[in-house]
């Protein structure tokens, strides 16, 4: 069994949303063969609970403007450190940067197959680690300052 049409057309426009968001490291599994309860997942991060929040709203304001899609649950709004948003076909995880490494999701369904995004969306991957880079040379550069 694969994802179906519906559920991919509900990740690639959840995708591009996020990566108009910029969204760090956005990826699609097709969960299908492996989970009944839905068809796949979609993975963003974003480096402050604030811009968590923004992809999200973004998500789930395009899904239901383009497709007429609105979530089953939204879960985790209060800290907006991990908030997850479930269509049932398919379910939306945007995490804190930090979250998102600890909790490692991708080494859950690496054996999964991806899901093909669009380009903006693609673009975005290895964004997490370059925005870390560059906060570590900020700070350093900070701290030698203040010496």
């Amino acid at each position: 069994m694969t994802a179906t049409d519906r559920s991919t057309e509900l990740i690639n426009v959840a995708a591009q949303a996020a990566a108009d968001k910029l969204a760090h490291d956005i990826i699609a599994y097709d969960v299908s063969d492996v989970l009944s309860i839905t068809d796949a997942f979609l993975l963003a991060s974003a480096p402050n609970d604030r811009q968590v929040k923004s992809i999200v709203d973004e998500i789930e304001e395009q899904l239901n403007k383009q497709l007429g899609a609105k979530p089953v649950r939204r879960e985790g709004d209060r800290d907006a450190r991990w908030i997850l948003l479930d269509y049932v076909d398919i379910v939306v995880h945007v995490q804190h940067s930090e979250e998102r490494v600890f909790y490692a999701l991708e080494r859950l369904w690496k054996d999964c197959p991806e899901i093909e995004l669009p380009a903006d969306a693609k673009a975005t991957r290895g964004k997490a680690a370059e925005h870390a880079e560059q906060r570590a040379a900020e700070e350093a550069d900070l701290d030698g300052e203040l010496r």
